[in-house]
Order: C-alpha cells, then sequence, then structure tokens
C-alpha cells in the first residue's frame, strides 16, 4: 500500500468549504445506521485545480443576424466551486473549436429546415478541451484529462436510442442547434459519457473529430470498400475529410467536384490520385454526371454528395451506373426537385445521413495512428474574443481561401 505523508494527510482532513454538499442517504433495514446526511467529496483539491483566472464569454447570434461576443454561463465563480454541476457532468474549458458551415447558416439565415434561432443563441459544437473539475458521480474522468466533446444529449429510452442509432432520438438536444446552447465559449459543463479522451492528441485534432465522425458515418452507411469507384461532390470542409476517408479506406478511383479551383487544388494536395472536375456554370445536370463519370471510367458506382445543393445531387444521379448509390451527406434546402425517373429506371438507390452515432472511437484511433491527417485542412485561426473575425472569414471561404476556421482559446 502506498503511504500518504502527513502533508497530504492533513490536506485530505480539510472541507472543502461549499463543494461539501448534503445528500440524502437512502436507508435499509439491512444497513447499519448512517447519519442522515454525508458529504460530498470535492470536485478538485487546490492542487489539482487549474487556474480559473477568466469570465466566461460565448458567441451569439439572434434572429436580427447579429453576431457578437459576451458573457456567458457556466460562470467563472459557478466553474471555481462546482455549484452548476449535474450528476454525470463535467467542466471544459474548451481550447479548440471548429466554425461549421451550419454556425454560418443559423448566423446569416436564422435556421436550417425546422431548426430556427427564436432568441440569442450560442453557436459551435465541434471542440475539444481540457477537464477542469467533475461531478463526484463521475468516475471515467479526472481534473486534467484531454478530451473531444461529442455535442448529444439522448434520452436512452427511445427506439433509436436502444437500437444504437442515437442519432436518431426522439428527444435529442444537439449543441449549437436551437434552443439548445453550443460549445463557443471558455467554459461548458457537459456530461462525461460524451466527453472523449485523446490523450496527447492537439486540441485543433480533438475539434476535427466532430467532421471526421460525419465522414465516418457517410462511409460506414454508404458501405465503401477497398477498389469502389467513388465520386465525391464538394470540396468543402466535410467533401476533403470524405475524401481523406476514401482514401484511407482504398477506394480506387475517386473523383472530386467543386465550383472552387483553390479548393480542387487543395484535394489534389491531401490525395494526389484523387481526379477533379470543375464544376462549371450553364453545364447542364446530364453532361455534368457525364463528364463526371468519364473521368472514373464509366464505372461510377457511388456519389457521396457532400454539399446538400441540388444541382449537385442531380449531377450525382446522372453520374452512377445502373444499380449505382447516391448517398447524401450535405445538408441543404427543405425542398428540391430530383430526377425521379433517372432513380427509377437505373435502380438507383438514394440514400440520406443525419449526424452520426458511435463514430468517435474509431476517429480518434484514425488520427492518434496517423492514418487519417486533417491538418492540410485548416486554413485560418482565430482568438476567441476575435470570433467575429473569425465566421467573416468563414462566410467570405471563396475570397479568404478558407476550409476550415479554427477558434482557439489558449
Amino acid at each position: 500500500m502506498s503511504r500518504v505523508s502527513p502533508a497530504i494527510r492533513s490536506l485530505l482532513r480539510q472541507p472543502c468549504s461549499s463543494q461539501w454538499r448534503k445528500t440524502p442517504v437512502i436507508r435499509s433495514s439491512l444497513a447499519r445506521t448512517k447519519p442522515a446526511y454525508q458529504p460530498i467529496r470535492c470536485l478538485a483539491t487546490p492542487a489539482a485545480m487549474p487556474s480559473v483566472s477568466k469570465e466566461n464569454i460565448g458567441v451569439y447570434c439572434n434572429p436580427a443576424h447579429d453576431l457578437w461576443v459576451k458573457e456567458s454561463g457556466p460562470s467563472m465563480e459557478e466553474v471555481k466551486t462546482g455549484k452548476a454541476l449535474k450528476e454525470g457532468e463535467v467542466t471544459i474549458a474548451i481550447k479548440s473549436t471548429g466554425i461549421c458551415g451550419s454556425d454560418v447558416h443559423f448566423w446569416r439565415h436564422g435556421r436550417i429546415g425546422p431548426m430556427v434561432v427564436e432568441h440569442d443563441h450560442i453557436l459551435g459544437h465541434e471542440s475539444a478541451g481540457e477537464i477542469i473539475a467533475v461531478h463526484p458521480s463521475v468516475k471515467n474522468l479526472s481534473v486534467g484529462d484531454r478530451v473531444a466533446v461529442e455535442p448529444s444529449s439522448i434520452c436512452n429510452k427511445c427506439e433509436p436510442c436502444l437500437t444504437g442509432r442515437y442519432n436518431g432520438c426522439l428527444e435529442m438536444r444537439f449543441m449549437s442547434t436551437p434552443p439548445v446552447d453550443g460549445l463557443l465559449r471558455r467554459y461548458v459543463n457537459h456530461s462525461a459519457i460524451w466527453c472523449h479522451k485523446i490523450g496527447d492528441m492537439s486540441y485543433e485534432d480533438g475539434a476535427m473529430l466532430e467532421p471526421l465522425s460525419v465522414s465516418l458515418a457517410g462511409m460506414h452507411r454508404a458501405q465503401i470498400a477497398l477498389g469502389d469507384p467513388v465520386l465525391i461532390c464538394g470540396a468543402g470542409p466535410i467533401g476533403l475529410m470524405t475524401l481523406l476517408c476514401c482514401a484511407a479506406a482504398g477506394a480506387e478511383p475517386i473523383v472530386i467536384t467543386d465550383i472552387d479551383e483553390n479548393r480542387l487544388n487543395v484535394a489534389k494536395e491531401i490525395c494526389p490520385r484523387v481526379k477533379t472536375y470543375k464544376v462549371e456554370p450553364g453545364v447542364s445536370m446530364e453532361e455534368a454526371g457525364a463528364a463526371m463519370s468519364k473521368l472514373a471510367g464509366g464505372a461510377l458506382t457511388t456519389a457521396l454528395e457532400c454539399s446538400g445543393v441540388e444541382s449537385s445531387i442531380a449531377a450525382a444521379i446522372y453520374s452512377v451506373k445502373f444499380g449505382g448509390k447516391v448517398f447524401v451527406i450535405g445538408v441543404g434546402k427543405p425542398d428540391m426537385q430530383i430526377p425521379f425517373m433517372r432513380l427509377s429506371t437505373q435502380e438507383i438507390d438514394l440514400q440520406f445521413q443525419y449526424r452520426y452515432a458511435n463514430t468517435w472511437p474509431r476517429a480518434i484511433r484514425l488520427v492518434q495512428s496517423g492514418v487519417i491527417d486533417m491538418k492540410r485542412l485548416v486554413t485560418h485561426r482565430f482568438d476567441l474574443e476575435d470570433a467575429v473575425g473569425a465566421f467573416e472569414t468563414s462566410a467570405a471561404s471563396a475570397k479568404t481561401g478558407a476550409i476550415k476556421v479554427l477558434i482557439q482559446n489558449p
């Protein structure tokens, strides 16, 4: 048994002031007599608790499409004392957060389908950080652990949850999707079960695990296999991430499309064997689809649509051969027109994806082993206080060359 020094033993005997709380004890006729209340262990010793010296701030938007940074919860006092932590929760000092296209959409358009910004709303759901406090009920995480945050909260009761497809939870609370506030803050309280340890992985890579999870979910459901000819529509962050995954999975040939030559050049950098197709104005869906198919040798079996643009989905439908599949990862407008008879007469399957489930451990393994290297996708970095500039840079990607913009909180 390890020995404890007198100084440490003395420290452990000291009460943790406001962090000692009283909790009722359930009595049993078989149990020995116990006091009616017992103290909960403190969240962290003074030596272990990281320094919390700055007020919490968050990045907000509203229905008027304003964007600003202001104070947010939990407060600095709540972070220091742990008073706001609920059972099963931890406090994370967020270190890095990526800007997603959906964040920009909520800011500039106020909605994505039925998800509407109705009040002041905190953005952000691609984050990693350090655990700085834990509720006593949490046993799998400790102060100082580096984690990536899966931004979900589920009921664990409905059919999707009970069958392992919790992304379809009927009571899903997904951070940054209205009305649930997001992760673009200094400090956040979140359920420990959704905080994945990342070891010595950088916080930037930890934040990028969220978009990687989107691509991995698409790869899994589309059943991409070694040697499959694949089309990827859209060379934005998700499209390029999907390219990395397809290349690692051994898909061949791979064709990727975009309207931006710069992004196609980045695609060539991260996967030299990819074939690129620049979408030009005025080209019909049929012509574009045929050109994409020709680049792949006329044998495209699967198209992974990552833009959510109506014309791109249609071109993808015209690109795949009889019995092929168009798998839509991107998010688009509520109603679209598609070439139905092309799908029907060619027996083309049209499938869709909504977020992800059970992908984070796999994503962590892929990044830690070096199978997936996402660093080239990060083009801009901003401090949390300069988040408005970060969003403006991301929104103007055609001019700024932005792919993935990260907001940091050292």
